[in-house]
């Protein structure tokens, strides 16, 4: 069955923690997503686009190829994808905030470890040869790199290799099988991507659309809005100390001469800290709200 080409499509991870936070950013955005758990598509009802459900190492292939528009990744099996390309095929255009996970080197506990060096001369089992091979070379280290599709931390107990070269989200998997970490090779988290291959003009105007809906997700995700009542005098050191705002709205008011409120959406953590110190300049009847929706 051919994809429909008057809607766009979005390549995500067909199952997991992932898969679950990428829907969840979708309807966050607005999109009524048809239910689809056991299919491999879904469309979106209120929105020309549909959801293609796919193996994680599969959504770069997609998304280069233009088969799908966009696709949301972990950039751990992005960067994999990567370094096996002649050339980026795709655009990364935001980092998602969710699906953190670290690519670390671990050692059995029995084993010691003295920084990079003591992987001279080993094996390192790990589902990300390119990525590990990288490492190395940066790290000016001759080793032997074992690819595995699976079950990597029991490469030491079976004496398939040395250490193991996998993700690590608590860690718990690790202490499980008396392994720890000792190197930390790549920070990873869910990203948006895009095709670089020319939309027509109607699906680039859906284009648009969606990321603006997306946009609006994620500059909200840490973003608050403040309001407070301020002096004239105090107007000056209160604006400087509001986090990430950029030009608060001041209106005067209403009979009391020489106070005002302060309006301001802060794209950054407002802390404790901060009201204390927003309050030591004067300022008085803070209230800070969390934005539920914000157009870009």
């Amino acid at each position: 069955m051919l994809a429909d080409r008057s809607r766009l499509h979005i390549a995500l991870q067909k199952s997991g923690r992932l898969s679950d936070l990428s829907r969840e950013l979708l309807r966050d955005a607005g999109f009524r997503i048809q239910s689809s758990k056991n299919s491999l598509t879904a469309r979106v009802e209120n929105f020309p686009a549909e959801l293609m459900f796919v193996r994680d190492d599969d959504i770069p292939t997609f998304v280069s190829d233009g088969v799908c528009e966009f696709g949301i990744v972990g950039e751990n099996v992005l960067e994999e994808f990567a370094l096996g390309e002649n050339e980026q095929r795709y655009e990364v255009l935001a980092e998602l905030g969710f699906g953190r996970c670290s690519l670390k080197l671990a050692a059995p506990e029995s084993l010691a470890f003295d920084g990079p060096r003591s992987l001279a001369g080993a094996r390192i089992a790990t589902s990300y040869p390119r990525i590990t091979a990288r490492y190395l070379a940066d790290q000016g280290i001759d080793a032997t790199v074992v690819k595995m599709n699976g079950a990597v931390e029991l490469a030491p107990r079976l004496q398939i290799a040395n250490f193991i070269c996998d993700l690590v989200s608590t860690g718990a998997t690790l202490e499980a099988n008396g392994l720890r970490p000792v190197e930390t090779v790549l920070d990873s988290q869910a990203v948006l991507i895009r095709t670089r291959k020319p939309l027509d003009q109607k699906r680039a105007e859906i284009a648009a659309g969606l990321l603006s809906r997306v946009d609006g997700v994620l500059a909200t995700k840490e973003s608050k809005y403040i309001m407070l009542n301020a002096t004239e005098e105090s107007l000056e050191q209160i604006t400087a100390i509001l986090p990430g705002a950029e030009a608060p709205t001041i209106v005067p008011l209403h009979g009391r001469p020489g106070h005002f409120a302060v309006h301001a959406v802060c794209q950054e953590s407002v802390f404790w800290e901060t009201l204390q110190k927003l309050k030591g300049a004067g300022a008085s009847a803070i209230l800070v709200v969390p934005i539920e929706k914000m157009m870009m």
